[in-house]
């Protein structure tokens, strides 16, 4: 559930960012700024959503002589 919501933000975040994109591209905003903060944000959704239990491995106890 916690990770529903951070996807829902995140894709919120991202929509936002993109319709500051477009103001970038009107030049209204700089460029310089709304272009990093939708690479981030799409960074962000990514991340969020490729982050899922994997599995590591067993523990194996070492025995020493």
């Amino acid at each position: 559930m916690k990770k529903r919501m951070a996807l829902f933000l995140w894709g919120i975040a991202m929509l936002t960012a993109f319709c500051l994109n477009l103001f970038g591209l009107m030049h209204l905003i700089p460029m310089l700024i709304t272009m990093p903060l939708l690479f981030l944000t799409i960074f962000g959704f990514i991340s969020t959503w490729n982050s899922r239990n994997q599995f590591r491995g067993f523990y194996q106890k070492r025995m020493w002589h």
